[in-house]
């Protein structure tokens, strides 16, 4: 009976791992020559277009040299949140299987 559980979630488990690779590789192959920019860029534009005298507060106190250094600096940022997510509830399921 365990191994069928077992046998069933990692069924589950490789379903959402190929269906999170899908999500990905879909808009690749099928928006040619889209420009997949961030949504400071997009709300920049938009600024602009409404108001052309705005002028932001502050600028930024360091610029990453180039986008793809700036990409990896927040999928760094994705990567701790995500892992700290993961490890709180870790611990919580944890602490609940250690009560029973």
């Amino acid at each position: 009976m365990k191994n069928m559980k077992n046998k069933n979630l990692l069924v589950k488990n490789l379903f959402l791992i190929l269906f999170t690779v899908l999500l990905m590789i879909i808009p690749l192959l099928t928006l040619k020559n889209a420009d997949f920019e961030g949504a400071d860029a997009m709300v920049g534009k938009v600024i602009t277009q409404v108001n052309a005298d705005f002028k932001p507060w502050f600028s930024p106190l360091w610029e990453p040299p180039s986008g793809e250094i700036e990409t990896l600096i927040f999928a760094l940022q994705a990567a701790v949140g995500a892992g700290f997510i993961g490890y709180y509830f870790g611990l919580l399921k944890g602490r609940k299987n250690a009560h029973r």
